[in-house]
């Protein structure tokens, strides 16, 4: 019997709805709410540190479309039992919306695609590092109640008042359990310490004017510990590096990556950031109605000289019909 205190998964029917010929998955919905989210935010805090208003949009469009491609890689790479083998379809490995994607996986094909827009827009990566690190663990955050739907990423037996009842048929339960066992919800323990991430972060952020990377830093260090804990009790099946589970593994890396950057950055500067621009300039609305001006004039300029080797090249043309003749 379902203990009474207990946290339901909702109804496998719940997972999907149709209008019309079109069906929704509420996993892929809520990873599209939470990047709606983490733009919206990230623009205001580019905005705030002297960024064009919503160039968040030139770096988010190719750094979602490599990011859920790096997250799908990543999870089917580790997880290779689940789509390779007797007994599963080849197409199994683009169903994003049965879940499996990996977010460390997302952060580098995110992240690599980012790099290169910030390079090309002459924007400093760090600082949009910074700017989107609080956002995107609060897209995170979010995107874990599809995981509750998809009835996935649960932990160990429990008997606490809030285990997770998980119904069967599922993969995951490991065999010989009884069909009343609880499980820890370990996606909503990951939602919540990612929330709480997300205002100790902020928190920081303000008190000691963080910049220059010191920002992403310590959302490396704060996601990869909480991943670390958290994926240790998962009962799901993962491949194993080093003796640890791959995704522990990848969170390990995380956090030294984190701690590393932290310190060189540290030490680096121990100035205020005073622009995200590589050139130090910072937008502004007569800043930007300048450039307009000077690619205006600079194109009326380039006119005349146009038009006058256009009639240069007519006379000529002329002369040459008049020797001909």
């Amino acid at each position: 019997m379902i203990a009474p205190a207990s946290i339901p998964s909702p109804p496998a029917e719940w997972a999907s709805f149709s209008i019309g010929p079109l069906t929704f998955h509420v996993y892929a919905l809520v990873i599209v709410l939470g990047i709606v989210l983490a733009v919206w935010w990230t623009n205001k805090r580019l905005t705030a540190r002297g960024g064009e208003p919503w160039i968040i949009i030139d770096i988010a469009v190719p750094a979602v479309i490599f990011g859920l491609l790096g997250a799908r890689l990543y999870h089917v790479f580790t997880h290779p039992a689940d789509y390779f083998g007797a007994g599963h379809e080849w197409w199994e490995v683009f169903a994003i919306w049965q879940g499996g994607n990996a977010i460390i996986g997302g952060l580098i094909g995110g992240a690599a695609a980012a790099w290169v827009v910030c390079r090309l827009r002459g924007i400093r990566f760090l600082s949009f590092a910074d700017a989107v690190a609080p956002p995107l663990l609060a897209a995170q955050a979010i995107g874990r109640i599809g995981n509750w739907f998809n009835h996935e990423l649960f932990g160990w037996p429990t008997d606490l008042p809030w285990g997770l009842e998980i119904p069967a048929p599922n993969a995951a339960i490991p065999v010989g359990l009884p069909a009343d066992t609880l499980f820890h919800p370990t996606f909503l323990y990951e939602m919540l310490w990612n929330l709480v991430g997300v205002g100790l972060i902020v928190l920081l952020e303000r008190v000691f004017r963080m910049r220059w990377g010191k920002t992403v830093a310590l959302y490396f260090i704060w996601y990869g510990i909480g991943r670390m804990m958290i994926e240790s009790i998962r009962v799901d099946y993962s491949e194993i590096i080093f003796g640890l589970r791959s995704n522990v593994f990848g969170a390990l890396v995380l956090v030294l990556i984190g701690l590393v950057l932290f310190i060189v950055q540290l030490r680096r500067h121990r100035r205020d950031e005073v622009s995200i621009y590589a050139d130090g300039h910072v937008w502004s609305e007569d800043l930007d109605a300048t450039s307009s001006a000077n690619e205006t004039a600079a194109t009326d300029s380039a006119r005349p000289d146009a038009d006058a080797e256009e009639e240069s090249t007519t006379t000529d043309d002329q002369n040459e019909k008049a020797e001909s003749n």
